[in-house]
């Protein structure tokens, strides 16, 4: 069994008195129904996350909590909109429905999803500049992070240092280029 998240404790200490019970039992159900889900805190209200990310999540607010469900993870037979406004902890079906409601968000292709998604398709290749492949291989340290970065991390270095309006522009982004990956950072690092 996962360790359940100290936070969530926490969130749950802090709650109004009403809301408690409630976050409670929509814990022990989630629990109950999907054994490996993991306890986060997303947006600071309570997450449960799996292997296909957020499965739900269960803000108390004031003078009600919320039961809710990921985009395309809802369950078909439990009434969603009634979720979102729950008092007591009579509001929620009972502890079968629930475990059943969660079950069923939590199955790959169910979850009362329609909606079907396009077959992912492979990263376009990045191109390198020259000047800037020379560059990286007088640097073994950036050239080795760069090699083993994401295309997506070397497209955003590469389009950062080929929108350089100035030679000496592009050569001051190189040089700070080749300081961040010699360090691992990717070309965003400080609002990861």
């Amino acid at each position: 069994m996962v360790p359940k998240d100290p936070r969530i404790d926490a969130y749950i200490a802090k709650s109004a008195d009403f809301a408690k019970p409630i976050l409670k039992n929509i814990r022990a159900a989630v629990h109950k129904a999907v054994p490996g889900v993991t306890e986060t805190i997303k947006w600071g209200v309570p997450a449960y996350v799996d292997d296909r990310g957020i499965l739900c999540m269960t803000p108390a607010f004031t003078r009600h909590c919320a039961w809710v469900f990921w985009t395309g993870r809802k369950p078909a037979g439990v009434d969603v909109k009634a979720l979102r406004r729950v008092t007591s902890v009579d509001d929620l079906p009972g502890s079968r429905a629930l475990v059943a409601a969660v079950k069923e968000a939590a199955t790959p292709g169910g979850g009362g999803s329609k909606k079907k998604t396009a077959p992912r398709r492979s990263a376009r290749p990045v191109t390198v500049p020259g000047y800037f492949m020379s560059a990286l291989r007088k640097n073994r340290d950036a050239l080795a992070a760069f090699t083993a970065f994401p295309p997506s991390h070397k497209r955003e270095y590469v389009e950062w240092i080929d929108s350089a309006k100035t030679a000496e522009t592009r050569q001051r982004r190189i040089a700070t280029a080749l300081e961040w990956m010699a360090s691992g950072k990717s070309r965003n690092w400080k609002y990861q």
